[in-house]
């Protein structure tokens, strides 16, 4: 495994591609052997996908990600499963003649990964679950992402039933429960059941629930990491570190040293306007 010293987890993308560029060249000028890990969400809303994801793969070895909700989008708008919305960022992608190839590429990342004592998702974790069983309901859903029928899941990915996990669900329900959680995740109860209407700040905080992060959870003794959720902002309590600093929202793009938690940033132009479409996520 690589040394912490020389990874570096990086905050959503979401297409914004020369600002990935600059943060990396700034890793780079302290750090020549940098290893970075994306903590999911390259594409969509920012103006380059297409070029986020052709320089990922470009990088081989030296940079990987995890699968947010919006890479899933992808899959499923490229695979004719789902209607997008709004598809003109992601119209380059599915145009382009590598269209094959980074698609494949996606559908073949991880949903979890453990690096170092820390613990990789994109949205979050339920209090229920520990580490382990973390990384293996996210293999679950890999090993049916990367084999002959994955089109069939694309199907029925979407949703939000069932809104509450429980280890005896079985099929379709249990992998679309389990992408629920890894990807779309923030609020919960202590008992496993799920909200997903809310998408703002904690000052939103649904009747009933809470952030998944304040509540007791198997996984506390690890820390974990996660993007997704850009109306926090930067978080970084011990052993819960956020790194969706919006930069698609004008924010910064965001980088962590792993083996000592210092950031590295770059500061991001304003591709979409905070608001409405925030509240879209």
């Amino acid at each position: 495994m690589i040394h912490a010293s020389h990874l570096y987890i990086v905050g959503d993308l979401q297409g914004c591609c020369d600002q990935f560029d600059e943060l990396y060249a700034l890793v780079l000028q302290q750090d020549p052997d940098a290893r970075l890990f994306i903590a999911g969400d390259l594409v969509n809303r920012g103006p380059r996908s297409l070029q986020t994801m052709r320089r990922l793969i470009a990088l081989g070895d030296r940079a990987d990600s995890i699968l947010g909700n919006h890479d899933l989008n992808l899959l499923g708008i490229a695979y004719g499963t789902h209607q997008a919305r709004n598809q003109t960022w992601l119209q380059p992608i599915l145009d382009a003649p590598d269209r094959e190839t980074l698609l494949d590429w996606l559908r073949h990342r991880p949903l979890a990964v453990q690096l170092h004592e820390h613990l990789i998702v994109h949205a979050g974790v339920l209090p229920s679950w520990s580490v382990q069983q973390t990384l293996d309901y996210a293999h679950e859903v890999e090993q049916m992402l990367r084999g002959p029928e994955f089109v069939d899941f694309l199907r029925v990915m979407y949703g939000n039933q069932p809104s509450r996990w429980s280890p005896d669900l079985t099929g379709m329900d249990r992998l679309r429960c389990i992408v629920n959680v890894l990807t779309r995740l923030r609020f919960c109860t202590a008992n496993d059941e799920m909200e997903f209407d809310s998408k703002e700040g904690l000052n939103k905080t649904p009747p009933g629930f809470a952030p998944w992060f304040n509540l007791p959870r198997l996984t506390e003794s690890t820390t974990v990491v996660f993007g997704h959720w850009s109306a926090l902002g930067l978080q970084m309590h011990g052993n819960l570190i956020g790194l969706d600093t919006g930069c698609v929202w004008g924010g910064r793009l965001t980088a962590m040293r792993l083996s000592d938690h210092q950031l590295f940033q770059v500061d991001c132009p304003q591709h979409q306007p905070v608001g409405i479409a925030r509240k879209s996520t």
